[in-house]
């Protein structure tokens, strides 16, 4: 783990006007970082599991890193400004020439798919988690009313 981070988890993607609002955190704190429809789509159905007929864009990143021997090591979510998120890939490659680290400028969007589908480790820099806005209150109200609306049709089906 980066010595000036902190390891989180997505802890939950709902739709909004204008893109999902995909909430990362850990048991202290959650936060927002807001995306465009079709990342928040790509991250959902990662997070469940759905199978694609075609390749999406992360997927066919995915098989380059495969072909090329590329390990994406972890993300890091390392800036915040003006309520714009950046992050940096850190991907390793190893092949009878030696061993290779490189750092690659990222949105965190394209980095949470990334860091889902290839299970590897997302961080945030711990400048930027203690900058932003608890929002673990907001998330638990949003879950509820989830599964209360889910219980809902249930009952409506049954």
């Amino acid at each position: 783990m980066p010595n000036d981070s902190v390891l989180v988890t997505i802890k939950g993607v709902m739709p909004t006007a204008n893109g999902c609002a995909v909430f990362l955190g850990n048991d202290e704190k959650t936060f927002v970082i807001y995306v465009d429809h079709s990342v928040g789509g790509a991250i959902q159905m990662t997070l469940n599991g759905v199978r694609k007929e075609r390749p999406l864009t992360h997927d066919l990143i995915g098989s380059i890193f495969l072909g090329l021997g590329v390990r994406l090591e972890h993300v890091v979510v390392n800036d915040a400004r003006e309520g714009t998120f950046f992050a940096r890939l850190l991907l390793a490659m190893e092949n009878e020439l030696g061993r290779k680290l490189v750092e690659i400028d990222a949105r965190p969007s394209d980095s949470i798919v990334l860091s889902l589908q290839q299970k590897r480790p997302l961080y945030v820099a711990h400048t930027v988690f203690e900058g932003v806005e608890d929002m673990s209150e907001v998330l638990e109200k949003v879950l509820k009313q989830q599964a209360e609306e889910n219980s809902g049709e249930e009952d409506e089906r049954g």
